[in-house]
Order: C-alpha cells, then structure tokens, then sequence
C-alpha cells in the first residue's frame, strides 16, 4: 500500500472518527443540558439513542480499519492477530444494520400512507448486511492467505535445513 493512500485513508478515518466523537459529546451536552432550540426540552428518545449506538459501531469499526491499515504498513496483516480486528469491523457493520432495522420499525407507523419507504429502508438494511458479508468472504480470503503464508514459511526452513 502507497504512502499516499495510506496517509488519504488514515486522513478520512481520523475526520470522521472526530466528527463521530464530536457529534457524540454535543448530543449528550444537549440531552443533559435540556437545551433544544424548539421548545428549551430534548428528552432522550430511541432516534436517538440509535444514532449514538451508531456512531459507537462506525469508530469502532473505523478504529478496526487503523489498525489493519497499520499491519499492512508493517507487514503483518497476515497474521492471526488481524482475524481480531477483521471480526470487529463484521461486527461493527452487523450492528449498524441491526440498529438500521430498529430506525425502520420507528419509523414505519409513520409510514402507513407510503409503505414504500419502509421497504426501501429495509432494503438499505439488507444491502447492509451484504456488506458485512463480503467483509466476512474478504476474511476467508485472508484466512486462505495465513495458511498459504504459513505453509510457505515452513518449506522455507525445510529448504534451509535440505542447504
């Protein structure tokens, strides 16, 4: 991986890590001060309770892709220890889609006019869950590469010991 990529990607994954973050603190000054805008009130409703779970789900999948980022830069993405963070990030992602299907179900009784768009937020749930299957295949695929590394390791010292 390119200095240059590397440093665009860990640019962006630090922005919306601090942005996550930042959003986070003002939503619970906000909750905890009582201050809205509208009526001087902000109880703490299920919207928002899930965009915060949200957020928790995006940094830590963000916090996951740093530290893949980091071994690549090192050289020891195929390792075990990447297994943990690639597991994290199918988490992260699983989560926000659960937490996507919760917004649906809010969200539907205000909908009975226009089932269509409790569809299609489904069908963004699903796509979702897509995701984080082909993360789960990128991980086979890793795991494959682990083994492939491994075995390659060891006819490297059975080649030694033959020299």
């Amino acid at each position: 991986m390119g200095k240059l990529a590397v440093g665009a990607l860990r640019t962006v994954l630090a922005v919306v890590l601090v942005g996550t973050v930042l959003v986070q603190v003002l939503m619970v000054w906000v909750v905890v001060s009582g201050s809205d805008p509208e009526d001087g009130s902000l109880p703490l409703t299920p919207l928002r309770v899930i965009v915060a779970l949200g957020m928790v789900a995006a940094q830590v999948a963000l916090v996951s892709v740093w530290r893949l980022v980091a071994m690549v830069r090192r050289g020891t993405v195929f390792s075990l220890a990447a297994f943990r963070y690639v597991d994290r990030v199918i988490g992260a992602i699983v989560a926000a889609a659960v937490l996507w299907f919760a917004v649906t179900v809010i969200n539907a009784p205000g909908q009975r006019d226009d089932p269509g768009v409790t569809v299609i937020m489904g069908g963004i749930g699903v796509a979702v869950l897509g995701v984080a299957l082909i993360v789960f295949v990128l991980r086979m695929l890793l795991a494959q590469a682990v083994d492939r590394d491994a075995e390659a390791a060891r006819m490297r010292a059975e080649l030694d010991e033959v020299i």
